[in-house]
Formats: C-alpha cells, sequence, structure tokens
C-alpha cells in the first residue's frame, strides 16, 4: 500500500497490520517515552474497535474516505464492520459537535446585535465611537482553545465524552469527539482495552500508564532478584511478522493447538505435526491439552496447509530445531517427553523444547531438567486463552527457562499471541498460571452461584446480566459465561475438567508453601460435583448444573 497523499496527525487512515485486513484508525501522537522504529518513516496510528496502537510504517497506510468503498467491498467480517461502524459514528458526532459549536458562535454575535437601546446608549456614552477600548475589543480575535459555555441555558453541565462513554454502553464504539483540550494534548490517551458485550461495546478507560505500555512495545528486563519480567506487545512492534528460519514442530492438536498451529502456518513457519490417533487415545494413551472430539482429522488438515507430518514425538523433535507442546496434565507431559518414541529419545545438543501445557511446577522442573541432561534446551511457555483466542492468534504466553530460546520464539509468539511474558527461571511460568486459573476458576463458580441464587429467590438472571455488565465487574468473560447459562449452551471453550484441574494444582501449590487457599478450595469442590454430574466435557460454565441438581 502507498500512500498517494502527504498524511498528519488527527487524519482517518486505513492501515495494515501484520497478517490483518487493512483496517480504519486515526493517526495520533505517540506516548513521549515511546521511540520511533529506526529506519522507514513511520506514524502512530490507534485503530477503531480494536485493542491495537502501533507504529504504520507510511506506505501501509491509505486515507480513509477516497479508499472507503474499496476496502468495505474487500472486507466483510463482523469485527471489520463494527470498526467501519465506528468511524462513522465518531464522524458523525464531530459533525455535530462543529454544528453546535458553529450555533453559538453565531446566537451569541445576534445577542449582541440586539441589547436594548438604552444599553447601548448608556455605553456609548462610556466609549465614544472612536474609543480606543471598544475598537480593541471589536477587531480582537475570539479566544481559542475554551468550548462554548453552554449552561447558561439553564441546562446543566455535561460530563466529558470519554466518562460519558465510560458510564453507559453504546449500540457502536466511537472515539470520543476531539475538544480543544484533547487536540492540545495531542491525542495523549489510547485505547488500552475494550470490552465486546454481544453486538455492543463499552469503552473502558486506559488502566496503564504511558510507561507501562512502551515496556509493552519495547522489550525491557527488570531485575526483580531471581526473577526477571519482560513483555512484548507482538502487534505493536510489527506491522509484519518475519518467521524465524528454524524448523518448527508442534506436539498436541487440540482445541487450542489448532489454532496455533493454524497461525504458525499462516504467518509462513515451517511447521511438522504429530497428534495422538484415535486408537492411541482408546488405550489411554497421550491426550492434547483441550482435546476436540474432531482433531483426530487435525493432522490432514494441517498437512493440506502446507504442514509436514511427523510419525512420533521423537521423530518431530530429532527433524525440528524448535518443538512445541501443548498436552493436557502433568501425566500426559511426562508421558509425552519420556515415554515410548517419545520426546527426550529424539533430543540432542542445541534442540529446543517448549512445554506450552498449564502443569505444576514440579513437573516442568523435572523436565527441563531430563531434557537439559541430553544437551537440549528447555522453556515453559503455558497460555492464557481459550480456543477463540487461539483462533484468533490472541492468545498470552508465559515463558520461563532458557532466555535465548525465548528470543528464538521471538516470530512463533508473535504468530500464536498478543502478549508474551517472560518470568525467569524454570517453575515460574508454571506457578503463575496455576495462579491465573484459579482465580478465573473461583470466579466462574461464583457468577454461577450468583446466577443461580438469582433463580431461586425470584429475581430475573437476564436483568442481573444487564447489571453486572454495566458495573465495575464487567467483562467479556462475564457476558460470554452468563449468556452460556441463560442459552443453556454449555459447547467448550474451556473445558471444566482441566479448569478443576488447575484449581487442584494451585492449591497444591498454595499447600506447598503453607498458604491458605479457602476460596479455590470451595470452587474446587463445586467443579468436583459437576464432574460427578457428567460435566467434565462440557465448558467451564456448566458448574452452574452444580447448583441446580
Amino acid at each position: 500500500m502507498a500512500a498517494p497523499v502527504s498524511l498528519r496527525q488527527g487524519d482517518l487512515v486505513w492501515g495494515k497490520l501484520g497478517r490483518y485486513p487493512p483496517w480504519p484508525g486515526k493517526i495520533v501522537n505517540p506516548p513521549k517515552d515511546l521511540k520511533k522504529p529506526r529506519g522507514k518513516k513511520c506514524l502512530f496510528v490507534k485503530f477503531f474497535g480494536t485493542e491495537d496502537h502501533a507504529w504504520i510504517k507510511v506506505e501501509q497506510l491509505k486515507p480513509y474516505h477516497p479508499h472507503k468503498e474499496e476496502m468495505i467491498k474487500a472486507n466483510k467480517g463482523k469485527r471489520f464492520q463494527q470498526a467501519v461502524d465506528a468511524v462513522e459514528e465518531f464522524l458523525k458526532k464531530l459533525k455535530a459537535k462543529q454544528e453546535q459549536n458553529s450555533g453559538d458562535d453565531k446566537g451569541k454575535k445576534e445577542g449582541k446585535s440586539k441589547k436594548p437601546a438604552g444599553e447601548r446608549k448608556r455605553k456609548s456614552s462610556v466609549s465614544g465611537p472612536g474609543s480606543p477600548t471598544k475598537k480593541s475589543r471589536d477587531q480582537s480575535p475570539r479566544k481559542r482553545g475554551r468550548p462554548p459555555k453552554e449552561d447558561k441555558d439553564g441546562s446543566p453541565p455535561q460530563p466529558s465524552s470519554l466518562k460519558k462513554l465510560a458510564m453507559k454502553t453504546v449500540s457502536r464504539f466511537s472515539w470520543p469527539p476531539p475538544t480543544s483540550e484533547e487536540d492540545s494534548a495531542g491525542d495523549s490517551w489510547l485505547l488500552h482495552r475494550h470490552r465486546t458485550l454481544g453486538s455492543e461495546m463499552v469503552l473502558k478507560k486506559p488502566s496503564v500508564t504511558y510507561q507501562a505500555i512502551s515496556k509493552r512495545l519495547k522489550v525491557s528486563e527488570e531485575d526483580t532478584g531471581s526473577t526477571s519480567i519482560q513483555a512484548a506487545d507482538s502487534t505493536a512492534i510489527n506491522g509484519n511478522i518475519t518467521p524465524t528460519d528454524k524448523k518448527i514442530g508442534f506436539l498436541g492438536l487440540g482445541l487450542m493447538g489448532s489454532g496455533i498451529v493454524s497461525n504458525l502456518l499462516k504467518m509462513g513457519h515451517t511447521v511438522t505435526v504429530w497428534n495422538r490417533t484415535a486408537e492411541k487415545n482408546a488405550a489411554g494413551g497421550i491426550h492434547s491439552e483441550v482435546c476436540d472430539p474432531e482433531e483426530d482429522g487435525q493432522c490432514d488438515l494441517f498437512i493440506q496447509e502446507g504442514a509436514h507430518l511427523g510419525r512420533t514425538p521423537a521423530e518431530v523433535v530429532s527433524t525440528c530445531d524448535i518443538t512445541f507442546a501443548c498436552v493436557a496434565d502433568p501425566t500426559a507431559a511426562k508421558d509425552l517427553v519420556l515415554g515410548p518414541s517419545g520426546v527426550l529419545q529424539g533430543i540432542r545438543p542445541g534442540k529446543c523444547y517448549v512445554d506450552m501445557s498449564t502443569v505444576d511446577p514440579e513437573t516442568v522442573m523435572e523436565l527441563a531438567q531430563v531434557i537439559v541432561s541430553r544437551g537440549g534446551r528447555f522453556l515453559e511457555a503455558p497460555v492464557a486463552g481459550n480456543q477463540q483466542l487461539s483462533n484468533d492468534g490472541m492468545l498470552m504466553i508465559l515463558a520461563a527457562g532458557d532466555h535465548g530460546v525465548y528470543e528464538d520464539c521471538s516470530s512463533c509468539f508473535q504468530a500464536m499471541g498478543r502478549t508474551s511474558f517472560f518470568l525467569g527461571e524454570v517453575g515460574n511460568a508454571a506457578r503463575m498460571m496455576l495462579i491465573i486459573n484459579m482465580v478465573q476458576g473461583s470466579f466462574m463458580a461464583t457468577i454461577a452461584e450468583g446466577m443461580t441464587l438469582a433463580q431461586v429467590t425470584g429475581q430475573s438472571q437476564q436483568t442481573l446480566l444487564d447489571i453486572l455488565i454495566q458495573s465495575q465487574l464487567s467483562s467479556v468473560f462475564l457476558d460470554q459465561k452468563c449468556q452460556n447459562i441463560l442459552q443453556g449452551n454449555f459447547k467448550p471453550d474451556f473445558y471444566l475438567k482441566y479448569i478443576q484441574k488447575d484449581l487442584r494444582l494451585a492449591i497444591a501449590l498454595g499447600d506447598s508453601v503453607n498458604h491458605p487457599t479457602p476460596m479455590a478450595a470451595a470452587a474446587n469442590e463445586v467443579y468436583k460435583r459437576a464432574k460427578a454430574l457428567d460435566q467434565s466435557d462440557n465448558d467451564m460454565s456448566a458448574v452452574y448444573r452444580a447448583y441446580i441438581h
């Protein structure tokens, strides 16, 4: 894409970001402490209807209006249409604001010209026709940068546009109309988080500073004893992903693994895949993390997309430079490495193994030890997210172990996730992931408890949800899981049996350091009851059924 005209701050544009289609955005000032990428000329763009804000090369930008019809014809997705609607809503509000300001100015001028004769006479007695005071007042330009006062007509003062958007749900997301103060600040806030509520979107005021944003845009290291923390926002670092020339292996094609492999292939990586067969599964063999009943045909699907097929985990590891694995639990993770034709048999000096399974710290440290003992290099990298985020390449990766492997996996992490964190020594990522899933699982159990309590006390569950999504608890997770309950649809996005497994491991983690976890323990018991009711292979929101039986 080439920019046919000169672009400047405030212009609406179409920007090409990585693998995504051209997307509507607005050129804004970057944070003061965020350095511009070296080399080609870039402009900082915030995109409508998404969480993205990024440096985009000038040749990847086009002005919005001249190319509007062309872009709309080429892209038909729902999220894309919502973004276009957001632009139109922004323009509509901006036009209304301008007309209102213009009307206010005109009204003031007419008001001055219609002053009573007596008042004009009194003023003329003070300042004659040639009075310097009158001349200076008439010729002085109207002060700029301050909007006309609107409270003289008796209407109450209105909250800022940002505050109004944060206070209520709107049918389409829109950038707040720029005021003079916002312009002078150079669009100094960024859309950093939004929540999708059904077909609606709500703006949430940024909860982080520019310093925090820039830390995500530029990989930085912070020494905290034995643990260093790094974060990288892949979509904001590079508009395009350059795939590594290393050969990639992937073991386990469940709901999460399938989405990850698909995105690796789309970004141009060379990938060799292996998955358990129906026969191995029936024999009690290795299970992929978040297994899909239809996953047995996934290898064939990915081969059609350009992947290579490995016959065993050992073969995949021996023929690839970096091998990822994503399986269900500690037992499966150990079997994959230590079992017949397992990973360990294919490890040679310099081979890299990345375990993306959610397991306990003891398991991951044991696996790291045996891999390194054979001359291999080890990184743990469990992922936070669900099936949809995996398919969209928007997972969050928590990594720990060999920092060199973390750097070698850069393009892979960019393809599969939005953000990656490096947490230091082996075991830290497992601990952090268990804590995150403990919080998530406990929250889900509380949601189910609240929904059932509303029902048995004669309250509307839909009304409860409507209230919750207008409150500080509002989130995509809350809305989606409540919708599952209301619709009685528990198709798995995150299996109930796996969130119960993570709760069990998190409780054990607390026990290992003599730390109480009573809330997680209570939630764990509810999930165990749901499993007894044959809900293991449903979504975690099916824990609701434990309360109604």
